[in-house]
C-alpha cells in the first residue's frame, strides 16, 4: 500500500474575473477561492439544521461506497427515506450514505434564494443547480463527469477531501473502457502499488473543503471525495470551453453509455470484468512505453 503524490491546490480568498480566466479558466488549472461566498445568504444559512428544517417529507434516494455489481445500475439507489431523517444521521453518527445530485430548482427551490451566480468567467448551466449531500464515511469513487463541465463546487457545514488529477494523468489511473471511471477496487485513499503499479507514477492535487470554500474543477478532471464529517455541496456547471472536448461531452452522453448500459444489461458482471481486465492491459502498456521512453 502507498500513497499518491499530491501537491495541494492552489488557495486564494478572492480573486477578479480577469486574474481567474487567465490564471486558472485558460489554462484549466483547479483552484480554491475562500472568499467567494461570503457574501451570499447561504454563508450563514446553509447547515444542515437550515436544510432539515425545509425538508418536509420527501423522500430521497441513499446510496453507499459499493460500486454497482452485475445488471444492476450505477443509479439505483440502496435505500430510500425521508430527507429530514437522513439529515438527522448525518448530524448524529457517520455513515456513508450519501445523495447524489439533489435537484435545487425541482426540489427545493427556495434554496436559490440563498446565493448567487459567480460573476467569474463561467457560462454557467442554471437549469440544473444540484446538492449533493454525504456523512463521516461517505466516499466518491475516482471519475470525471459525463458531460465534462467547467465546475464549481462549493462546501457547506462540514469538512470532506477531493483528490483531483489531470486528464493527462488518466493513462496511470486504470480508466475502465466505456465509463467515466476508474476500476472500482482500487482504494484511492491507500492505493495498492503491488497490483496496481501504474498508479505510482499518478500525480494529483489534494484540497481539503471547510464551510463555504469553493473549488473550480476543469472540465475532464478525475476527482474523488471524501466526507470527513455530515455535511452537503452544491455544484455549479459551465459547458466545456474546447470544441473537441464538446465533441467528446456528446459522445460520452448520446453514444458511450448507451453502448455501455445495453451491454451490461444483457452481459452483467461478464462485461464489467472483461473491461476490467482490458482496463489492466492498456494500463500496462501505457506504463510499459513509460518506461522504455
Amino acid at each position: 500500500m502507498g500513497q499518491f503524490k499530491t501537491t495541494p491546490v492552489e488557495r486564494v480568498e478572492n480573486i477578479s474575473k480577469a486574474d481567474f480566466i487567465k490564471n486558472y479558466y485558460k489554462p484549466q488549472k483547479p483552484v480554491l477561492i475562500t472568499g467567494l461566498t461570503k457574501d451570499w445568504p447561504a454563508y450563514e444559512k446553509w447547515k444542515l439544521d437550515y436544510v432539515q428544517e425545509r425538508a418536509g417529507d420527501q423522500i430521497v434516494p441513499l446510496y453507499n461506497n459499493e460500486p454497482a455489481k452485475d445488471k444492476q445500475s450505477v443509479y439505483a439507489p440502496v435505500k430510500e427515506m425521508k430527507l429530514s431523517e437522513y439529515i438527522q444521521i448525518l448530524k448524529t453518527e457517520p455513515t456513508d450514505l450519501r445523495i447524489f445530485f439533489y435537484n435545487i430548482l425541482k426540489e427545493m427551490p427556495e434554496l436559490l434564494k440563498d446565493f448567487e451566480y459567480p460573476d467569474i468567467g463561467l457560462k454557467f448551466f442554471k437549469k440544473l443547480p444540484a446538492l449533493f449531500f454525504g456523512g463521516g464515511r461517505s466516499k466518491v469513487f475516482m471519475h470525471y463527469d459525463i458531460d465534462l463541465p467547467d465546475s464549481m463546487h462549493f462546501h457547506f457545514d462540514g469538512d470532506k477531501v477531493v483528490n483531483l488529477f489531470s486528464p493527462e494523468q488518466t493513462q496511470y489511473l486504470y480508466k475502465v473502457p466505456f465509463s467515466i471511471h476508474n476500476i472500482e477496487s482500487i482504494d484511492m485513499d491507500n492505493p495498492d502499488f503491488q497490483k496496481f503499479p501504474a498508479l505510482q507514477y499518478a500525480e494529483g492535487i489534494r484540497a481539503e473543503m471547510k464551510h463555504g470554500d469553493a473549488l473550480y474543477m476543469p472540465s475532464g478532471y478525475w476527482h474523488s471525495i471524501r466526507y470527513l464529517n455530515g455535511g452537503f455541496s452544491m455544484t455549479l456547471r459551465a459547458l466545456p470551453r474546447h470544441p473537441g472536448r464538446f465533441a467528446n461531452m456528446l459522445y460520452n452522453v448520446m453514444i458511450m453509455r448507451h453502448i455501455d448500459n445495453i451491454t451490461r444489461k444483457y452481459r452483467g458482471q461478464k462485461w464489467l470484468d472483461y473491461k476490467d481486465r482490458w482496463a489492466i492491459k492498456r494500463t500496462e502498456k501505457n506504463l510499459k512505453a513509460k518506461k522504455h521512453s
